[in-house]
């Protein structure tokens, strides 16, 4: 609770010096006190957060209104003053058993509304158990975490719930007594069947982000893909991923039990499953799942279970070299600076997982601050596969809501152009999580847990490195680690010796203070190359008595462009091959964040003197944005027509500044959406 009032207090204060067009003082806090997840970006969300929505009315209304919530806050708060003193000197004259009562009852709601949440030992304690109607339960639900929800489950009636057995038959709830169930089912709390996990943080680390209140399916087929081998072909377990027949079959048990009502023919068609599922070819064994229950809901929209793919993968058989401390020691330097550092839980927990929000099913989540380069650089990627290369329709809205398993198909081709740009076109190293240490680290390393566990497959044509990649995608998009063995694998492509070389400063790393990504890694994943600036070619900087430092730069044009703030202030310049890019996607570096800026329509990559108006539309994976952001965008000579839709606002918000060093004279609107600080 106090780290959530310190973050919105920081951001009330940036929202007063924005106000006031404080921008060196803003960017002296930035410094001194960064930005994190909890930062909040939009004046709409810092106004619902505190409660100002009516007190903004009130001073719109006004005839001179304040700029500034600080302030707004700070006139209701003065204005009220004698207020308050005069409502405490009436509450002095009345009764006291009046007194007594009303206390009594504030007392009473506040411990009910602000008391913290209940750990599940207290849950399990106050809630009626098994005999509590199923009405009550919703209601209950309604109100508690999603990681509380599993003991309501767990003390419903047995109407409620099934039990999935080993040999995958339903079957009613029992009692579980002995201690290594009970081991297991903590496990599952959540519902969700269980797969070999390594450690206690890699299973925080699997756990989903909440979801909304509407019905979903907490038991997909994906889960049981991943609960029987969430290393996709490199469990400690088993060495073969589950075989898509298998898989199918699977979806077809789950929808006949999806109703959470087992009828006669239901449990027939199941037994069937069973019988299929023993007489086909060699799969991972059920009993393999540590699966004790799985709880169904209602489906909200069962063409999610038809996402798996039918069709047989073809498997390459590859060596896997497992890493070794000389390599991860290598890796630590390039990446930290030092072999005694470690990976942040914000980089750790971090994956390639797609948004569910309607109109924004193409973009990828960011869960904490950090690894934003990363991610932005693989949303740019992952929509360039979109919108111009994999898809047919011709409608914009077709094209952005992808389905599940074309979103997952253009992940995995986005990384396969990702890693064989870093190999050069010539080869590329793709690094899977092997689920358990490999190798005892000795004198100076530190272990975190993660390179420790990581097996490497160097391949040599393209075709290949998609192949390998499409086996292993969901490692990437949704198990532990993601975003991490991506890094990894870009900088085994390039080789450690030769990003050293790509760098101004060979010491210099591919992550930075408090765990942001650098120049030279966004480069990476974007252009091939670690170079440290972002102009074009080499640029020679006399160093006197005759000598040269050669500044490197981007060598040619690149498939996705990138758009600084930095530039605005002059500290940079973005040369052409970025700013111009193949196709018109940019990642945006604004205020230590990148995000991504994109235009549905190709010919703005070719049409360099646009003089008509354009859209273009601002996805973070951070700022868990609801609803697509378009801006209009109206360059040169009909910048004028479009002045007066720039009201209500005397400073400009860093995207347009960012816009404006691609086009000087544009001038943006936000189509009522509000403007981002």
């Amino acid at each position: 609770m106090g780290k959530d009032v310190e973050e919105v207090s920081a951001s009330l204060v940036r929202e007063y010096l924005s106000r006031k067009g404080l921008k060196k003082t803003i960017a002296c806090m930035d410094e001194e006190l960064p930005r994190t997840n909890l930062s909040i970006s939009n004046r709409s969300d810092l106004r619902k957060i505190l409660h100002l929505e009516g007190l903004y009315k009130k001073n719109k209304a006004e005839e001179h209104p304040l700029k500034s919530m600080l302030e707004i806050i700070v006139k209701d708060r003065m204005t009220e003053s004698g207020k308050t003193k005069a409502r405490r000197h009436g509450d002095s004259q009345a009764h006291p058993l009046e007194q007594t009562t009303s206390s009594s009852s504030i007392d009473m709601e506040s411990l009910l509304c602000d008391s913290p949440r209940l750990s599940e030992t207290n849950v399990s304690q106050v809630i009626v158990p098994y005999q509590t109607p199923p009405e009550k339960q919703c209601k209950s639900f309604a109100i508690h975490p999603e990681s509380e929800r599993s003991v309501y489950c767990s003390l419903s009636s047995q109407d409620s719930l099934l039990t999935v057995s080993k040999e995958g038959f339903p079957a009613e709830k029992k009692a579980v007594d002995t201690d290594s169930q009970q081991n297991r089912s903590s496990r599952i709390r959540r519902g969700i069947m269980a797969g070999p996990i390594a450690s206690s943080s890699q299973e925080s680390n699997r756990r989903r982000p909440a979801r909304k209140a509407s019905p979903s399916v907490i038991a997909t087929v994906e889960d049981c893909r991943e609960a029987a081998n969430w290393t996709n072909g490199v469990n400690t377990t088993n060495t073969k991923s589950i075989p898509s027949a298998s898989i199918e079959r699977e979806s077809s048990m789950l929808s006949n039990l999806h109703t959470g009502i087992i009828e006669r023919s239901g449990h027939e068609r199941t037994s069937d499953v069973k019988h299929r599922l023993k007489n086909s070819a060699p799969s991972p064994k059920l009993d393999g799942l540590h699966v004790l229950e799985m709880v169904l809901d209602d489906i909200e929209n069962e063409d999610s279970l038809c996402d798996v793919s039918r069709t047989p993968m073809p498997e390459l058989s590859l060596d896997k070299t497992p890493m070794d401390q000389m390599t991860a020691t290598a890796l630590k330097e390039i990446i930290f600076g030092s072999s005694m550092a470690c990976f942040t839980e914000e980089w750790k927990r971090q994956n390639f997982t797609f948004s569910d929000t309607p109109g924004l099913k193409y973009g990828i989540v960011q869960k904490k601050g950090g690894p934003c380069g990363v991610l932005a650089a693989v949303q740019a990627c992952v929509l360039q596969k979109i919108l111009f290369e994999e898809s047919s329709s011709d409608s914009l809205d077709e094209r952005l809501e992808v389905s599940n398993v074309l979103r997952t198909k253009c992940l995995s081709l986005a990384l396969a152009d990702i890693l064989w740009r870093a190999g050069n076109m010539k080869r590329a190293t793709i690094a899977v999580n092997s689920g358990r240490s490999l190798f005892t680290p000795v004198g100076r390393y530190k272990s975190d847990g993660v390179l420790e566990m990581i097996t490497y497959v160097t391949v040599e044509t393209l075709d290949d490195l998609t192949l390998v990649l499409e086996q292993h995608v969901r490692q990437y998009e949704s198990g532990p680690f993601g975003c991490i063995l991506l890094t990894v694998s870009a900088i085994l492509s390039r080789t450690i010796a030769t990003i050293q070389s790509d760098m101004d400063v060979p010491s210099s790393t591919l992550i930075g203070a408090h765990g942001y990504c650098t120049q030279e890694l966004v480069n990476l994943l974007l252009c091939g190359r670690a170079v440290s600036n972002v102009f074009d070619d080499e640029m020679k900087l006399d160093s006197g008595n005759g000598n040269f430092t050669l500044l490197k730069g981007i060598k040619a044009r690149c498939n996705i462009g990138l758009l600084s703030l930095f530039e605005h202030y002059n500290i940079c310049k973005v040369g052409s091959h970025l700013k111009a890019p193949k196709f018109p996607i940019w990642v945006v570096c604004s205020e230590s964040h990148f995000s991504v800026l994109f235009c549905p329509s190709e010919d703005l990559a070719t049409d360099h003197c646009r003089e008509e108006e354009f859209d273009l539309y601002y996805y973070d994976g951070l700022a868990n944005q609801q609803e697509p952001i378009r801006l209009t965008v109206y360059p040169h000579s009909a910048a004028s027509a479009a002045q007066n839709d720039n009201t209500d606002s005397d400073l400009i918000p860093p995207l347009e500044l960012c816009i404006r060093t691609k086009w000087r004279k544009a001038v943006v609107s936000w189509n009522n959406t509000e403007p981002i600080l």
